[in-house]
């Protein structure tokens, strides 16, 4: 027997969970950027850190939630675009680690190369 969804043509909507370990804290510049990640995908996304839970798609909630560098966060979607709303968060927090460690480096780089007085 078919279900309901089915015989009415309706289309089965798509889910998709991961956690993800920050390698930086989530503060406003990460939190905008995946508000601009998610943007473009049909899915209700959100992002749970210890007990709290955001939206994805709103700066204030996504930075509400304190979340933390080594902290692990929990993203949850469902929609057509589930699992590819989900990629794009999950590679703009594996970017934050990356641009990070390049920060670092050029702060050291700089930091070597100043003349002393």
């Amino acid at each position: 027997m078919q279900s309901f969804a089915l015989r009415r043509g309706l289309a089965m909507s798509q889910s998709c969970e991961m956690t993800v370990r920050l390698p930086a804290d989530l503060h406003a510049r990460p939190a905008g950027q995946m508000v601009q990640a998610v943007a473009p995908f049909d899915a209700s996304i959100t992002v749970a850190f210890g007990s709290r839970e955001a939206d994805a798609r709103s700066v204030l909630a996504v930075m509400g939630l304190g979340a933390t560098a080594d902290g692990a966060v929990t993203l949850r979607a469902t929609g057509p675009d589930a699992e590819q709303a989900v990629a794009a968060v999950v590679s703009l927090l594996g970017g934050l680690g990356q641009a990070k460690t390049e920060l670092q480096s050029a702060v050291q780089s700089t930091v070597q190369t100043q003349p002393s007085r």
